[in-house]
């Protein structure tokens, strides 16, 4: 028997709530429901879900409050759902660790398809025959796993989501090369992703909070350009 993949909806309209379960029941994800930020906190611990859609206003902790509380514990993928369109929200977002941002209202078949990006994107690939060591870039104090979605720096294991990850393997598998924003935004996140390459700007800040450039390589900056991940000859 399949397992199914469990989707945790935080919203405080539990007429929208029902919906987007709807939807999702549909398409063979069990789902849960929490209408407030400190429940979501609660139901985190003992329903383990694959991945949250979030609510940013939320009655007693904010949406922005549960994603960070969240984040200090685990990496599960958590999509953010809101009526804010404004850029700064955005960003606000996915500075605090959220893997996706959607604005309310979103059409039925967008959600769901996000929904299944994020969580092809967290999980490894089973069917494409690839062996682990093909998904694997190793430096000095640096291990990027993405077969397993893991990261070792300094041999201590570094908690990640799954874009941040994604896009640091990227990087890294292809020393001293220079991406343009525009091409991470596209491979990381896809074609089809409606955002801006601030996205971009925000996970290699996060990234950079959390691996720091040694004497061997370093994540750098190509002004007005984009990025590499720079491999220094030694």
């Amino acid at each position: 028997m399949v397992t199914r993949q469990k989707i945790m909806i935080v919203d405080d309209d539990n007429n929208i709530a029902e919906l987007i379960s709807l939807y999702l029941t549909k398409e063979c994800f069990d789902t849960r429901i929490v209408n407030d930020g400190k429940a979501a906190l609660r139901e985190f611990d003992t329903y383990a879900p694959n991945l949250i859609l979030l609510d940013l206003m939320l009655p007693g902790m904010d949406g922005y409050q549960v994603c960070r509380e969240i984040r200090q514990r685990s990496s599960v993928p958590i999509i953010m759902l809101s009526a804010k369109g404004e850029i700064f929200d955005k960003v606000l977002g996915l500075e605090l660790g959220a893997d996706d941002y959607i604005i309310k209202p979103f059409d039925s078949k967008e959600l769901v398809a996000r929904v299944k990006a994020v969580l092809r994107r967290f999980q490894p690939d089973k069917s494409s025959g690839t062996h682990a060591e093909g998904k694997i870039v190793e430096y000095p104090d640096l291990i990027v796993n993405q077969t397993n979605y893991s990261v070792l720096y300094r041999d201590e294991t570094i908690d990640m989501p799954p874009k941040e990850l994604e896009l640091l393997y990227f990087l890294a598998a292809s020393p001293n090369q220079v991406f343009t924003r525009e091409q991470l935004l596209d491979h990381i996140w896809g074609y089809e992703y409606i955002g801006d390459t601030r996205t971009v700007d925000v996970h290699i800040k996060r990234l950079r909070e959390k691996i720091k450039d040694n004497e061997y390589w370093s994540l750098s900056t190509v002004w007005g350009i984009g990025y590499k991940f720079e491999v220094k000859n030694r």
